[in-house]
């Protein structure tokens, strides 16, 4: 069994409602029929009926549910609630109707928080920021979130490192240029997601082009205290850093260059130093090595809201559903 097929048995006992809100995208009804077809979800997807009618010809969806903003009987519901949750920002029914009619990931966010959807997936044809928002600013953060961030779960075929080839790489869609402590932050939250999503102990790595002092720069700097602050808050978390990659992941490499380090030659868990390197480092893994690439997957959100990249194919869809579902059973 695959890993991918691993995460749809978990999501399959206990099906979880995870929102499509972008009907106008074919890949949408690509990924629905063979979701609906594995039956690992319940799917929602909002758009107008005769959009989708349109938009999914060729596709078995009858299994979906179809939710019209415009004739739904619970968008006055979602209307009122978001008023009261955005009126300090000065939002007026006339702007909440609006926004809830024609932006159809702010009325999916709003059925997460009404509790009439349990999680959502987007970003097909949406930007991060665009997907992002309405999470933010309807579900905010979970309690005693220090920082939201993003990650991918990749899996790499025929892969000696890693988890037999299953690693989490972040943050590789959200935060540009991270501190010190948000590194550390990113560092804590990826490392629970990893051993959420694959029931086995992460091993994180504090990325760097420098190994143990190996090299001088700020740049380098920021991951030694990074990595500092990260173990002094857990203590019990096998993290190490500063590590160049080739250090992280290949146990002679790692012995040569870290030893004695139990994080050095076997880390599962990568975290990327600022987002240029993580975006740039999960691409060339995705199209060089093959990789299954699932994400931006987001961890921090007081309930799952999954980014996609916008290059995704209609079973990268599939996929990120079934690791939604996963994180909703969690959640």
């Amino acid at each position: 069994m695959s890993f991918i097929d691993g995460i749809k048995e978990r999501a399959k006992a206990d099906k979880k409602r995870i929102v499509l809100p972008e009907s106008e995208d074919e890949r949408t009804y690509k990924a629905a029929q063979q979701i609906l077809k594995e039956g690992f979800a319940d799917l929602i997807i909002v758009g107008s009926e005769e959009a989708v009618k349109k938009n999914s010809e060729g596709y078995d969806i009858s299994g979906a549910l179809i939710v019209d903003p415009a004739t739904s009987d619970k968008t006055a519901a979602y209307i009122d609630k978001l008023v009261e949750l955005r009126k300090k920002k000065g939002m007026t029914k006339e702007e909440a109707t609006d926004i809830l009619l024609h932006k159809y990931l702010y009325y999916g966010v709003m059925m997460v928080k009404m509790g009439d959807a349990d999680g959502m997936v987007s970003g097909a044809c949406h930007s991060t920021a665009d997907t992002l928002r309405p999470s933010l600013q309807i579900l905010k953060t979970k309690p005693g979130t220090k920082l939201v961030s993003a990650f991918f779960l990749m899996n790499v075929p025929d892969c000696e490192f890693g988890n037999n080839g299953a690693f989490v790489f972040s943050d590789c869609g959200l935060n540009q240029n991270p501190t010190a402590e948000e590194l550390a932050a990113i560092a804590e939250s990826s490392a629970a997601s990893y051993k959420a999503l694959t029931g086995d102990e992460p091993k994180v790595a504090m990325l760097s082009y420098s190994t143990m002092g190996s090299a001088k720069h700020d740049d380098v700097t920021k991951v030694q205290e990074a990595t500092k602050i990260a173990k002094a808050a857990n203590p019990d978390l096998m993290l190490d850093g500063e590590l160049q990659l080739d250090a992280a992941i290949v146990p002679s490499v790692g012995e040569f260059k870290a030893p004695g380090s139990k994080v050095a030659g076997h880390a599962n868990t990568l975290i990327f130093p600022n987002l240029d390197a993580g975006n740039i480092g999960y691409k060339l893994v995705q199209r060089l090595a093959k990789a299954e690439a699932y994400g931006p997957m987001t961890q921090g959100i007081a309930a799952p809201v999954n980014d996609l990249s916008r290059g995704c194919s209609a079973e990268d869809i599939v996929g990120v559903v079934a690791i939604t579902a996963v994180q909703c059973q969690l959640n």
